[in-house]
């Protein structure tokens, strides 16, 4: 028998944990009547919050809009729950809530795509351990 990396098996035990990530809730949205148009529904910016998506929650990204005494916007960017803030601003409200959103979108796409990756070497691995007998 033939010694295995700890890298196969870290790697293992990440996409097997990636493998039943969080399920992920659209809102849901209400059909509107073809014959009315439908406002879009204003957001409160003060408290706007998304949390990144992760099997770990102190890695987690988390951004939430906060509204100083003088009116003006911020977003309060956390990783984990004990983190200091990175705070960005001042904006208006939408753009705090824009850049919320955006944030958010831009880690999970990255978080899918590291994902993607983990699985398919998880993938290989299982290949190569296969092909050399260590089964």
């Amino acid at each position: 028998m033939s010694q295995s990396d700890p890298t196969d098996h870290a790697l293992a035990a990440i996409a097997s944990i990636l493998d039943h990530p969080e399920p992920h809730r659209e809102p849901e949205q209400k059909a509107a009547v073809e014959d009315k148009p439908v406002a879009p529904v204003a957001v409160e910016a003060d408290g706007y919050s998304k949390i990144g998506p992760g099997p770990m929650t102190a890695l987690r990204f988390k951004w939430t809009v906060r509204r100083d005494d003088d009116g003006e916007y911020y977003v309060h960017e956390t990783i984990g729950e004990s983190s200091a803030p990175v705070v960005t601003g001042p904006m208006p409200a939408d753009a705090a809530i824009r850049l919320v959103d955006d944030r958010a979108s831009e880690a999970r796409q990255r978080f899918e795509q590291l994902r993607s990756e983990m699985a398919g070497r998880a993938a290989a691995a299982n290949l190569v351990r296969r092909d050399s007998g260590e089964m």
